[in-house]
């Protein structure tokens, strides 16, 4: 089942402008609406909109993330087989195998070759048969959200 957009949308455009598949279409100012057959469920549009307008597949409201907290993959380069599966799923083109081969070995790796173009959907990680792409917040998120919670403890015992 597609992702939808409900009644809450202010018609910002920002969904329209992360969407992958150009599944969605509308008036700026106006409810936007989710074309079932060509959304492929990556939640990008639901990650980006202010107004958590977006639901999921499952009916369920997304939540807003900043795009700088958007997981993004990550290489264990032992479990990779060079298969390229990972970057024929990814719908932005954002991975690519690498030009050289890893270090002692024949076969290229996929790298993020750009990082602000990947929406977090985590298909490549999905896709990969050996479990060798991993999707996981930027580091400084999780520093932010560890002092965070170091705060938030400390004060519930004060």
């Amino acid at each position: 089942m597609p992702y939808r957009i409900t009644e809450e949308c202010d018609g910002c455009g920002a969904c329209v402008r992360v969407c992958p598949a150009g599944a969605i279409t509308g008036e700026k100012k106006k409810v936007y609406k989710i074309d079932g057959e060509l959304c492929i469920e990556c939640g990008a549009c639901g990650r980006i909109c202010p107004r958590a307008a977006v639901l999921d597949a499952a009916g369920v409201p997304c939540v807003m993330i900043k795009r700088s907290e958007w997981p993004k993959p990550e290489l264990i380069v032992e479990n990779c087989t060079a298969c390229g599966l990972c970057v024929d799923a990814c719908p932005v083109g954002c991975l690519e195998m690498s030009e050289f081969p890893r270090s002692g070995g024949f076969d290229a790796y996929p790298w993020l070759r750009e990082p602000k173009a990947c929406i977090g959907c985590g298909f490549c990680s999905l896709e990969c048969p050996s479990d060798a792409l991993v999707m996981k917040k930027p580091e400084k998120t999780i520093k932010k959200e560890t002092a965070a919670a170091r705060v938030a403890s400390e004060a519930a015992r004060s």
